[in-house]
Parts: structure tokens; C-alpha cells; sequence
């Protein structure tokens, strides 16, 4: 069979509707991965902060492993909401969470590893590490599909993720102040994209 030959009007257009066809799978609902990461995450931070600072005991950081749990909530929707149209561009944007889900959990592996090795048990650079890992996931959706407030609110994480460990490096600590960047950053960098996709998508 004769493959057929695309022009390059015709491969735009294909392009484009590709694109469409995953942004309205990533905003059908307020059930999407930024939505449920965003609100996960703001909630821990004010949670643990306040904690932190009613408490001053230390073990509250281990808090911010509550942000797995969403992982299990939407492995269960997705079982539920299958997408009727499954794209290439769908497919690269799955498997860029893959990638940035592997650095979280292979993240935690190392530094158990390490704290077994020296016998000291020290999770405090996971939370610039995974804000880190969180805002380029987040840059590249936005550059895979195109849509600007997921490309570039993510700076802003990207930004405190190396403040923090610049703080880290100097001052060989942490402060309860992290919990607050790091629950302002998925603010700003998913729950509001987050937001923006949804009512766009009821456009479309």
C-alpha cells in the first residue's frame, strides 16, 4: 500500500489537532494531575509549617511523603477515565512523568541508602530536589504542548528549588520557611496552569 504524503500545511494542521486533542485530555476535569499535585502540596506546606512551629519537632518534614499519595489517587482514575483519543503527544507527555517520577522514588532510594551507610538519617535536600524535578516536568508539558502559563510559571519553582540549596550549601540547614516556598511554588506553577487548562478546555 501506498503511504500517503503529507504537505506541510497538512502536517501542521495534523500537529495542531494533536495538540488540542492533549490539552483537552490534561484539562478535562479538576481532577488532573496539577490540580491534585498543586492543592497536595500547599495543603502539607501549611500543615507542616505550622506544625514545625507549634511543635519544633523535626519528624514533621517526613510530612511531604503524604505526596505520593496523589500517585495512587490517580493511577485509580486513570483505570476509570481512559482518554478517548490517546496522542503521540499524550504518549511524550506520560512518559516525561515517568522520567520525573523515577528521580523522586530513586531520590528517596539514594538517600536511604546513604543514611544507612553513615547512620544518620537527613531528607532535607529532598524538598529543593523534587521541587526541582516538579518545575522542569512542568516547563516541558507546557513546552511539549504549547501552552505558555506551563512553560514559564514553573520558573518560579525552578528558582526557589536553587535558593534553597544555595541556603543549604551556605548555612548547612534548613529552614521551616521551605515548607511555605515549596507549597507557593506548586501554587503558582500548577494549581493556577491547573485552573487556566480547565476553563480553556471548556472552550474547546
Amino acid at each position: 500500500m501506498e503511504e500517503k504524503k503529507f504537505t506541510e500545511k497538512e502536517s501542521l494542521e495534523l500537529i495542531s489537532q494533536m495538540i488540542q486533542a492533549t490539552r483537552k485530555n490534561l484539562a478535562k476535569d479538576q481532577g488532573n494531575y496539577f490540580i491534585i499535585y498543586g492543592y497536595t502540596a500547599a495543603i502539607l506546606s501549611i500543615i507542616i509549617y505550622t506544625s514545625l512551629c507549634m511543635t519544633h519537632a523535626p519528624w514533621w518534614w517526613a510530612g511531604w511523603f503524604l505526596m505520593f499519595l496523589p500517585v495512587i489517587i490517580l493511577a485509580f482514575k486513570e483505570k476509570r477515565n481512559t482518554p478517548t483519543v490517546i496522542t503521540y503527544t499524550d504518549s511524550m507527555v506520560n512518559k516525561v512523568w515517568q522520567v520525573v517520577g523515577t528521580l523522586f522514588s530513586l531520590t528517596v532510594l539514594v538517600m536511604l541508602a546513604l543514611s544507612f551507610i553513615v547512620g544518620r538519617c537527613d531528607f532535607t535536600l529532598m524538598l529543593p530536589l523534587c521541587l526541582l524535578y516538579a518545575s522542569i516536568g512542568t516547563a516541558i508539558t507546557g513546552l511539549v504542548i504549547r501552552e505558555k502559563c506551563l512553560l514559564y510559571l514553573p520558573f518560579v519553582g525552578f528558582v526557589f528549588a536553587i535558593y534553597m540549596l544555595m541556603s543549604y550549601t551556605i548555612n548547612n540547614s534548613a529552614t521551616i520557611l521551605w515548607n511555605l516556598y515549596f507549597g507557593l511554588s506548586f501554587v503558582v506553577m500548577m494549581i493556577i496552569p491547573g485552573h487556566i487548562l480547565n476553563n480553556k478546555s471548556e472552550k474547546l
